[in-house]
């Protein structure tokens, strides 16, 4: 899966102090989750295949250490004005997956561990200034206030692709209605993606999306976050949700 870049948006520097805590509070949080879910595989349990076609379990745990570290890049190059990109290259990414999914249980834990704690680090020592400076992800400009809000998509994903003990009905409200309002904003400037205009339950409120596809007539898709978000990004099928669900192409 793809490292996640988002959009723009304005914020007075309070407003951007308060929401740069909650989203790194909803990473911590998350990440908290991730650690106790990996850390209840063993030497074998940890070799079997992930949701991701190709990926065993090792496989993600190490991705997510190796985008935490490429997040604590963009963090220094938030912080120093220096260019210091995510990644090398999509090779050298690729190839840091492959090198470290054979580890033993217990190393893949300790480099998960380390590098959480690394970018959280680098996340609580970065001026409040520097929130606001542009830097370049995978797939485009941000910035850096995003990049909380991007680990904490990697970090829900993820876990649910470790087909363990969480699912996407896991995932805290708040989280899930931030997650799938990132979704559907990098899902929909696809060009191939179908229109759809989507309705998500909450609970106590409802939020509609639209997917601005290549369709004149946008289908009508409405459920619940989890089996929303499963099917989004191509986890499960419509089953649970309402409506005549398109078929949607691969997320990455």
């Amino acid at each position: 899966m793809a490292d996640i870049v988002l959009g723009t948006g304005r914020w007075s520097a309070e407003s951007l102090a308060d929401e740069v805590a909650r989203r790194l509070a909803a990473v911590q949080h998350a990440t908290e989750v991730l650690v106790r879910s990996a850390s209840g595989l063993d030497e074998l349990s940890v070799r079997q295949p992930s949701l991701l076609p190709g990926w065993s379990r090792a496989h993600v745990i190490t991705h997510l250490a190796r985008n935490a570290d490429a997040c604590c890049n963009l963090l220094l190059w938030a912080r120093t004005g220096i260019e210091h990109p995510m990644y090398a290259s999509a090779d050298d990414r690729d190839e840091a997956i492959q090198e470290g999914a054979p580890r033993s249980h217990q190393l893949l834990m300790e480099d998960l561990v380390a590098s959480s704690d690394r970018f959280a680090a680098a996340a609580r020592d970065l001026p409040g200034s520097d929130w606001t400076a542009e830097v370049t992800g995978t797939t485009g400009d941000m910035p850096a206030h995003h990049i909380p809000r991007m680990r904490l998509l990697e970090v829900w994903v993820h876990l649910v692709d470790l087909d363990h003990d969480v699912d996407f009905a896991d995932i805290p409200s708040a989280d899930a209605e931030q997650v799938l309002e990132d979704v559907v904003q990098l899902f929909g400037g696809r060009p191939d993606v179908p229109a759809v205009s989507l309705e998500v339950d909450f609970g106590d409120h409802r939020r509609q999306w639209e997917l601005r596809g290549t369709t004149s007539r946008p289908e009508e898709v409405s459920g619940e976050p989890a089996p929303m978000l499963g099917w989004l990004l191509g986890r499960t099928g419509p089953g649970e949700l309402r409506g005549d669900a398109p078929e949607l192409p691969g997320w990455s």
